[in-house]
C-alpha cells in the first residue's frame, strides 16, 4: 500500500513539473545580457522574428505569449524574477522594442492587464 501511495505521489510531482517550462537555461547571466547591448538587442531582434535565434532565445520565443497571458504561470522562481527583470528593462531602456514585442505577443493589449499586474508584483 505505502508503495503504491508513493508511486502515486510521484506521478503527481512529475505532472506538476511538467506543467512548467523547462530551466535548461536558467543558467544564463540576465545582469550581464541587460548591461550589454550588443547581447540583448540580438535576443529582441529574435523575439520579433528581425534576427537569428539561439536555442535559448527560440525557446523563450515559442512560450513568451504563453507566458504573458498566464502571468508567467508555468515559470520558474528564477524565471518569474528575471522576466520582470527584462521587461522593465525593456520598458526603461528599449521602450521601442518593447512596444514593438507588445505588438507582436498582445496586439490591442489584451492580456495587458495581467502581464502588467504580474509584473508589478515581487513574488
Amino acid at each position: 500500500m505505502k508503495l503504491l501511495l508513493l508511486f502515486c505521489c510521484g506521478l503527481v510531482g512529475l505532472s506538476l513539473a511538467d506543467d512548467l517550462y523547462t530551466d535548461r537555461y536558467d543558467n544564463l547571466n540576465i545582469d550581464e545580457i541587460l548591461e550589454n547591448r550588443r547581447l540583448l538587442i540580438p535576443y529582441v531582434k529574435c523575439m520579433l522574428d528581425q534576427g537569428r535565434c539561439t536555442p535559448e532565445g527560440k525557446y523563450l520565443k515559442t512560450n513568451v505569449k504563453d507566458a504573458m497571458i498566464s502571468s508567467c504561470l508555468k515559470c520558474t522562481d528564477w524565471q518569474r524574477k528575471n522576466a520582470r527583470k527584462v521587461v522593465n528593462h525593456l520598458k526603461e531602456k528599449e521602450a521601442e522594442y518593447w512596444e514593438q514585442m507588445k505588438a507582436k505577443y498582445d496586439p490591442g493589449d489584451v492580456h495587458k492587464a495581467s502581464y502588467e499586474a504580474f509584473l508589478s508584483r515581487s513574488d
